[in-house]
């Protein structure tokens, strides 16, 4: 199952996390991710995946604006794949919530199935995604490759 991770990334700190999400991604046999900017998005790769996770850093308590526009103008057909987000922010309270929630509704719009885990699996939580301040401590950058392995799982099972 090919597992496509979307992102944008100003300082690095969005694109370590976006490697960490497809480290947790790959735990699961017979996953295939590819991680890719939205300037050199492989459109093929996008077009096979199953799912697509998007990567935004936090500005103004929500998500980029080049990401926005990316999306906007995104010509991929993104409908019926599953959708997931992550986020870094600058600090603790930076607003990567409210930008993960921008962004699922973006999501939600083109017709994406949006899937967070949740509280499905237990401890940690995901109610939207993965979050880093700048690009994790210990624990966040454990609780990525988890939410990524939970997500890639679920969907693995969902597709059987």
């Amino acid at each position: 199952m090919k597992i496509a991770i979307i992102y944008h990334s100003e300082t690095g700190n969005t694109e370590k996390v976006a490697k960490l999400v497809a480290k947790g991604a790959e735990k699961v046999e017979g996953v295939n991710t590819k991680c890719m900017t939205i300037d050199d998005v492989d459109t093929g790769f996008v077009e096979e995946a199953k799912v697509v996770f998007f990567g935004t850093p936090t500005y103004a308590g929500t998500y980029s604006w080049q990401m926005k526009k990316w999306l906007d103008t995104c010509k991929l057909k993104l409908a019926g794949k599953v959708g997931c987000v992550f986020a870094t922010e600058n600090y603790l309270g930076g607003g990567a919530d409210n930008a993960e929630l921008a962004l699922l509704s973006q999501l939600l719009v083109k017709g994406m199935f949006v899937y967070s885990v949740g509280g499905s699996k237990g401890q940690p939580y995901t109610h939207f995604g993965a979050v880093c301040i700048k690009d994790g401590t210990a624990e966040q950058k454990e609780r990525v490759e988890l939410f990524a392995e939970r997500v890639a799982d679920s969907v693995n099972k969902l597709f059987k």
